[in-house]
Order: C-alpha cells, then sequence, then structure tokens
C-alpha cells in the first residue's frame, strides 16, 4: 500500500479509509497516514497566516491608500476575517493562532504592500499597528 500512496494517492486514500472502517489495523500505512494527518494540521495554521497576510494587506492598502479604496478591497478583507473565523470554528484550538501569527504575517502583508502600492515598505510602522482584536473585528477598518 505505501507503493500506492506514491502513484495514486486518492485510491491510497480510498483504501486507506476501508481499512480504518474494517478496522484492519496491520494492513494500514501508518507512517504515510501519520505523515497526512500532521499535515491536516499544518494545512489549517497556514490557511489562517494566508488569510490573515491577506487581511493585514488590505487593511493597510485601505490605510495608506485612502483614495483607492474599493469595493473588492472590502470583499477581501470581509472573506479574509471570514475564512479565518470558520477555521476556528472548525478547529477551536486554533483560537490563539491568529494573535501568534500577527508578527510574520504583518511583516509578510508590509511586503506585499510595498510592492502592490509603489509606496517604500518604510512607509508602514515597523510593528502592526493593529491589535489582534481590531485585525478580526467585523466592522473595523483603519483611520486613515
Amino acid at each position: 500500500m505505501s507503493q500506492q500512496y506514491l502513484t495514486d494517492f486518492s485510491e491510497w486514500i480510498d483504501q486507506t479509509v476501508q481499512l480504518l472502517r474494517e478496522r484492519h489495523w496491520q494492513e494500514i500505512d501508518l507512517p504515510h497516514l501519520i505523515e497526512e494527518v500532521e499535515n491536516l494540521g499544518k494545512s489549517e495554521r497556514r490557511g489562517i497566516a494566508s488569510q490573515l497576510t491577506r487581511l493585514l494587506l488590505h487593511l493597510l492598502k485601505w490605510q495608506y491608500q485612502p483614495h483607492r479604496r474599493s469595493d473588492s478591497w472590502l470583499d477581501s478583507i470581509t472573506d479574509a476575517r471570514t475564512q479565518i473565523e470558520l477555521a476556528i470554528a472548525d478547529s477551536p484550538s486554533l483560537a490563539s493562532y491568529p494573535a501568534e501569527q500577527l508578527i510574520e504575517s504583518y511583516q509578510r502583508a508590509c511586503r506585499q504592500a510595498a510592492k502592490q502600492t509603489s509606496l517604500e515598505i518604510s512607509s508602514f510602522p515597523e510593528t502592526c499597528p493593529y491589535e489582534i482584536e481590531q485585525v478580526l473585528a467585523e466592522d473595523w477598518l483603519p483611520d486613515c
């Protein structure tokens, strides 16, 4: 079954699920199953970090380019908040993860904002000027 993991991942999943349902513990490709379960956790965290970066990027653009504000920026802000909320609803143990990722996500957002706005990266504060509660709050937007 280990070879199948490498050649047909979808079939490997189907067979693994079947083996789990039938409780055929000895036939399960345990090393790859462990790897996949670990990757699920990483994927959830990566998703939250990605959405947080996107959210911070658009908050920065909203604040530093008020003349270019658009509904699409608001849609992106709302969607990123929703995606973070949904991920935390599915995995409440990740509730503190956005706060843990704020510094790194803010740094990524600043680099992206500098590229997208043609502003110098030094135009943005070195540390995140927003509290995580503000960032995630449904109706909060930064002032100019």
